[in-house]
């Protein structure tokens, strides 16, 4: 038995030892000297509810953070500086004030305030659909008053409704988060749940939200808006893009017509039309689907496709580009499906080609079956897929497709892929038929 406690003594005298050794550089200058200041505040109750809190620290210091306790921090150099800090549920909470010297040096004071009353307690309840499966029944349950709420879960957003609904197609965990207003300052709740499998209807579920069927005469331009120029457009191209004077509308069909100026083969022998939504009709996740007949001939490179509306600031490829359907002439009845991300793009982008031998002669439907979870890409139904882009760990660089797309229109000549065998000029004029575009979402 003494054996065993001067062991234990020996540990205890040296475990002092180390305290002392240590304690020192808590609330030190770098040079080992205490700091030439104090931290301390004070704090008043200006409602049950509500608390001041006021800096009371002395000497020379830089900087003050201040934590509240309730998740509120604060950093500030200003020392007469006040805070107004609201507590909504009853509880003690620790606050905390570091004072942080022009060497790093620091002091810290910490105090414990009591609030004694609720005025507002953030909570819901999500409880699954017992005859709808991947449905989620949601009630803000949360106490006191407040302005204004709002759910989110995954690209959704539902504003004041006490009972809502939020649907999860696809099997897997998920987050749903309750966000509350009141008196400017927001306040969050968040649960995760879980959907055991995929809603086999998913696809049929979704309803018509966007379409242009190209009636009238004329292009609609509350739609659509003509890029032009001839620069090559990255691939070094040399058609010339129009104002619209190669895109008609007529009989419920817009054409894009590629025509030749001469035979020189560069920048500007060619001219057509490049159309674009973008700012008019953008869009995030859904089933995109376009009826369109194709042009034929060495040279020709006509496109159905989309680019990540953000492609100002980000940049190209990190905006994310869908490609529903490209085609070139040299490889006549091949159609192509590509998706182009900052992990692959250019001749590396992550695409797949089908045989489709009535491309040039018949109308068909191209489409994209867009979710959070994947892209498919089909010819006339879904079922006949061209290709599948399905990441298993989405990040910025693979998957920038949480984010708003427009279309594009267009027919190329020539350019790196749809010239790689050349131009055969006689050819044009050469057109790309469109009967409809339309975007079907979840409502």
């Amino acid at each position: 038995m003494l054996k065993s406690f001067n062991k234990q003594k020996q540990n205890w005298n040296y475990l002092v030892a180390l305290l002392i050794l240590i304690a020192p550089f808590n609330g030190c200058s770098k040079d080992g000297t205490a700091p030439g200041f104090t931290a301390d505040f004070s704090y008043s109750f200006i409602d049950d509810n509500n608390v001041r809190f006021t800096n009371e620290s002395e000497g020379d210091y830089l900087r003050m953070n201040w934590n509240f306790g309730n998740g509120s921090t604060e950093s500030t150099t200003t020392k007469s500086q006040s805070y107004e800090v609201y507590y909504p549920e009853a509880g003690d909470y620790n606050v905390n004030l570091v004072v942080i010297g022009f060497d790093g040096e620091q002091n810290s004071a910490s105090k414990k305030i009591n609030i004694t009353k609720t005025d507002f307690a953030i909570s819901f309840t999500a409880e699954p659909d017992a005859a709808k499966s991947n449905y989620i029944n949601l009630k803000n349950t949360s106490v006191g008053e407040f302005d204004s709420f709002q759910w989110k879960f995954r690209n959704k957003t539902i504003e004041n409704e006490t009972n809502a609904v939020a649907y999860f197609p696809y099997a897997g965990t998920y987050k749903i988060e309750l966000i509350i207003t009141k008196n400017g300052n927001t306040f969050s709740s968040t649960e995760s749940i879980t959907i055991a499998a995929d809603d086999s209807e998913y696809f049929a579920k979704l309803e018509l939200v966007w379409e242009d069927n190209f009636d009238g005469n004329a292009v609609n331009t509350d739609n659509w808006t003509f890029e032009t120029g001839s620069g090559g457009w990255g691939n070094n191209e040399l058609q010339n893009y129009t104002a619209g004077d190669n895109a008609v509308v007529q009989d419920g069909i817009l054409t894009i017509t590629a025509g030749k100026v001469n035979d020189a083969k560069v920048a500007g022998s060619y001219n057509s039309s490049r159309m674009i939504t973008s700012g008019k009709k953008e869009f995030t996740y859904g089933r995109m689907e376009i009826r369109a007949k194709l042009p034929s001939g060495t040279g020709i490179w006509p496109a159905i496709w989309m680019l990540g509306a953000n492609i100002g600031t980000a940049g190209w490829p990190a905006c994310g580009e869908i490609d529903i359907m490209e085609y070139v002439g040299y490889q006549p009845n091949t159609v192509h499906a590509t998706v182009h991300t900052t992990a692959g793009s250019g001749g590396n982008g992550n695409g797949n080609s089908k045989t489709l031998e009535t491309a040039e002669e018949e109308f068909h439907v191209y489409g994209v079956f867009w979710t959070e979870k994947e892209m498919v890409f089909y010819t006339d139904s879904p079922e006949n897929v061209t290709h599948r882009y399905a990441p298993s760990n989405k990040t910025s660089d693979n998957w920038p497709f949480d984010k708003p797309q427009f279309f594009i229109l267009n027919v190329a000549v020539g350019g790196n892929w749809g010239g790689a065998q050349g131009i055969d000029n006689s050819i044009f004029p050469q057109s790309m038929e469109v009967d409809y575009v339309r975007v079907y979402q979840e409502m």
